[in-house]
């Protein structure tokens, strides 16, 4: 194989229902100054008319190539893309977000390294903000790949855990440059979303991590995320979130076990299962239900036999003050404190 295909870059783009952004992501990756793509978009039975604007695209660049399947989730959409994979990179960009026309010609610089991640911009109608994760340029020995990123994807630990909102912030799988060789050698997949109700990403790079000596982070926004709509999963209710969540923990706790992981993983999750309650506290309140019955569903949550477990070994002294008393809250079990917090919480992120 030549040169120039040992670096072409798969660019999978999951596609469900997103007519109203396809042709802004589209364009984004079809005029990039880096020319040698393969760009696979997965129509994962959307209804609208996010195919036919596929096809229109297709006809003025060969490097599109477009399958459609029965609607699965965003999970089965990636896995098929990667069986579709020819290049010797890949990139996710998710069907509604966009890139820099520079992405690729520049993170293709750092390729020697296994894996090179970059931060993003969240776009917010007119707004757009920086999501900065690092404050600089890092790289990443195979010690420091394990020991900063490999268990991050687990959970936070020590003073990770003065930002608990940041918690996920390098866990997507879009803003990377992957290796194909190493997802196809070690059979790397994306959980199914329908089994774990979301974190499919992390769990995605828990894996990879796992296997590759070096990584890069370089500090450009290249990576723009729409965040707005119904899509996040704070925005609607999932009345089976929790039971989703407890199978992503489940599967966490038998990967640590299974590789011997040691004890500063175990904590890792403990925080996680921890912090869940963020997310799961927001769950609540966004449904239907009467304010007594909410409150009724967060005290089952916080009296939960694996949730207090957790919270007994948590590191408090690490977290700001307003997540300090929102933890001691649910530590001591004052649902109504929780209930008022997470609707302040709820108030500040719709602004």
């Amino acid at each position: 194989m030549d040169k120039e295909n040992n670096e072409l870059i798969s660019i999978i783009v999951p596609v469900y229902n997103s007519q109203q952004y396809l042709r802004q992501c589209l364009e984004s990756l079809l005029n990039q100054t880096y020319k040698n793509l393969q760009i696979i978009c997965i129509d994962d039975g959307s209804t609208d008319d996010s195919l036919s604007i596929l096809n229109s695209y297709k006809k003025k660049d060969k490097r599109i190539y477009i399958y459609s399947k029965k609607n699965e989730g965003v999970s089965q959409a990636r896995n098929y893309g990667l069986s579709m994979a020819k290049g010797k990179y890949i990139m996710f960009v998710d069907s509604d977000d966009w890139i820099d026309i520079c992405t690729c010609e520049i993170v293709t610089e750092f390729s020697e390294y296994d894996l090179v991640m970059w931060p993003y911009v969240r776009e917010m109608g007119d707004c757009s903000r920086k999501k900065q994760i690092f404050n600089n340029d890092i790289k990443f020995n195979k010690n420091e790949v394990k020991q900063k990123l490999h268990r991050r994807m687990i959970g936070l630990l020590g003073e990770e855990l003065h930002r608990p909102e940041n918690a996920d912030a390098l866990c997507t799988v879009w803003g990377k440059l992957y290796r194909l060789e190493i997802i196809k050698k070690h059979n790397i997949q994306f959980n199914d979303i329908r089994e774990i109700g979301s974190y499919e990403d992390g769990l995605f790079n828990l894996q990879y991590l796992a296997y590759i000596h070096c990584a890069i982070y370089i500090n450009h926004f290249f990576y723009h995320y729409r965040k707005e709509g119904d899509s996040s999963i704070t925005s609607k209710y999932n009345p089976n979130l929790y039971m989703e969540w407890n199978n992503l923990f489940q599967i966490m706790n038998r990967y640590i076990k299974k590789n011997n992981l040691g004890n500063s993983y175990i904590i890792a999750l403990n925080n996680r299962i921890v912090l869940s309650l963020i997310v799961i506290g927001i769950n609540i309140i966004t449904s239907n239900y009467n304010a007594k019955i909410k409150i009724d569903e967060i005290n089952k949550v916080i009296t939960s036999g694996q949730y207090t477990n957790a919270i007994n070994d948590f590191q408090f002294k690490y977290l700001p003050i307003h997540w300090k008393v929102f933890f001691l809250f649910a530590k001591f079990h004052f649902s109504f404190g929780i209930y008022i917090l997470l609707l302040a919480i709820q108030k500040i992120r719709r602004r």
